[in-house]
């Protein structure tokens, strides 16, 4: 992968701040809900951020 300019390694840190924010949103919903098909869902959901995140941290190295 060639170098990033400045520019889109900004841009890269935002989207990894973003997905980490929703990883740690979804994680606290999960853990305040009663229901468990919607607690499964949100675990889900923050599961998918999480990749995420990893697939663009993964980029960086």
């Amino acid at each position: 992968m060639s170098e990033l300019s400045e520019k889109e390694l900004s841009a890269v840190n935002d989207l990894l701040n973003e997905e980490q924010l929703l990883v740690k949103k979804f994680k606290m919903l999960a853990s305040h809900t009663q229901d468990g098909e919607i607690r499964s869902k949100f675990e889900e959901i923050s599961g998918k951020h999480q990749k995420h995140f990893d697939m663009l941290y993964k980029q960086l190295g």
